[in-house]
């Protein structure tokens, strides 16, 4: 098991901040269940990850720690910061959207020590007893607040009753912990560490401006901005999920390089999506506000909201992808002839200026590619680097990110050379093995 150091620097992280300092303590000095509040982007995660890692028995094969989460993709980003700390505790994401045989024999194979879930799922698998709960010591619970509302009350209630009352609790939250006061679900007797702050919940390092749409249909003013912030990463946030579609299909045929992203769309078209953008294949998402919560993209620069969020906490959250790790970033308002900055934007929100000369539209330098194996094939990162460069004429540079999943890959490569990879590519076996290759669209 690696040290508290060790970890640090597999991650090429210098220091814990204060907030993570704090959780780390209270976790390891104390029995007491825990509220942690901290903004968006402050690494709540690792928060409690780090001293978690120090108390599972590494030799056990059972669950000991449930970290509940409202969705299949916060589930998926805390399992892999787990893997990535390189602990060699063993983990396993249980989300809805695939198949519960499937997650079953994962279960059954892998014997996780520390599981990641949504309620629903878990729940499933705890009926037809795929997990056994009664060495679970520690239930943490993701964005608690989300997992709280109304349309997960009775899937909390039926998995908290399933699991040992003296499990310690811990609640995570980048929004004030109203829903606590309102639910017969949870033990009400918490310490909170609250590193929130009175005035403004969003940090000084993110600059907020508005932008002046003089039709109520934005879509000629959207273009405009986005022209003018260039290759910046960029989430477009919009209420409705027929928006999402609208606004994608106009981006694309104006030329941009965009990803789309919504609860309606299936689990590997969502994988896709996300990845382009993550990866820099597309440097515009437009995303219902299923966006706003559990993704852990590195620099993006932009938070344009084309539609006004619905409330406080859900402009919080949106804020909350940009100007992580105290990088920083900027919010847009796009305001319609009879729209305003909502009265919770304590600061003074300037109107934005547009830099002066011609702006070309930005052009994302790489594209994704996708094989049709992966780690259930024994297919590797090098493997494919070495498949590339051999079968496809590509060097190293030609090749970034590489993503290898049980049953696929994805890889980003120079989008100059995509056509001939594709051609190159087609009818080829990699490691013996025929598959396919093609672009992620």
């Amino acid at each position: 098991m690696r040290n508290k150091d060790e970890i640090l620097q597999k991650l090429h992280i210098e220091e814990l901040n204060e907030m993570q300092e704090a959780t780390s303590s209270a976790f390891l000095e104390s029995n007491d269940n825990l509220i942690l509040l901290s903004p968006t982007g402050s690494g709540k995660t690792l928060a409690y990850l780090l001293p978690l890692t120090q108390q599972i028995d590494s030799s056990s094969d059972e669950v000991q720690a449930l970290i509940i989460v409202p969705g299949r993709e916060l589930a998926l980003q805390s399992a892999t910061v787990l893997k990535d700390m390189g602990t060699g505790l063993r983990t396993c994401a249980c989300y809805g959207g695939r198949a519960t045989m499937d997650e079953h024999l994962i279960l059954r194979k892998l014997m996780p020590q520390v599981i990641f879930g949504t309620p629903g799922r878990l729940n499933d698998h705890l009926d037809k007893g795929n997990i056994i709960a009664d060495h679970i010591r520690w239930i943490i619970i993701d964005e608690f607040d989300k997992c709280l509302e109304m349309g997960f009350h009775d899937e909390m209630k039926a998995l908290i009753d399933r699991l040992p009352s003296n499990a310690r609790q811990i609640l995570l939250s980048a929004t004030p912990a109203e829903e606590m006061k309102e639910q017969h679900i949870l033990n009400p007797h918490f310490t909170t560490l609250n590193y929130l702050t009175d005035e403004e919940q969003v940090p000084e390092r993110i600059n907020v401006y508005k932008v002046l749409s003089p039709e109520k249909d934005k879509l000629k003013t959207l273009k405009e901005l986005l022209l003018d912030i260039g290759n910046a990463s960029s989430i477009v946030f919009v209420n409705y999920r027929e928006s999402v579609q609208r606004i994608a299909d106009y981006l694309r045929d104006e030329g941009f390089t965009i990803s789309n992203f919504h609860g309606g769309m299936d689990q590997k078209m969502r994988e896709d999506q996300l990845y382009k953008f993550s990866n820099g294949s597309a440097n515009i998402l437009v995303s219902t506000d299923l966006a706003s919560r559990g993704l852990d993209i590195p620099d993006i620069e932009n938070i344009i909201h084309y539609h006004l969020p619905e409330s406080e906490d859900g402009y919080i959250h949106r804020v909350g992808r940009t100007a992580r790790w105290e990088a920083k970033g900027r919010s847009f308002f796009i305001l319609g002839p009879e729209e305003d900055v909502p009265q919770y934007v304590s600061k003074s929100v300037p109107l934005y200026r547009y830099k002066e000369g011609e702006k070309p539209l930005p052009v994302s330098q790489k594209a994704t590619l996708y094989i049709g194996k992966g780690k259930k094939d024994k297919i590797s990162k090098m493997d494919i680097v070495g498949f590339l460069c051999k079968k496809a004429n590509l060097t190293n540079d030609d090749i970034g990110q590489i993503d290898v999943k049980e049953h696929y890959a994805y890889v980003a490569v120079t989008r100059s050379k995509l056509s001939q990879v594709l051609k190159l590519t087609l009818g080829q076996k990699i490691k013996g093995i025929k598959t396919i290759f093609e672009e992620v669209r």
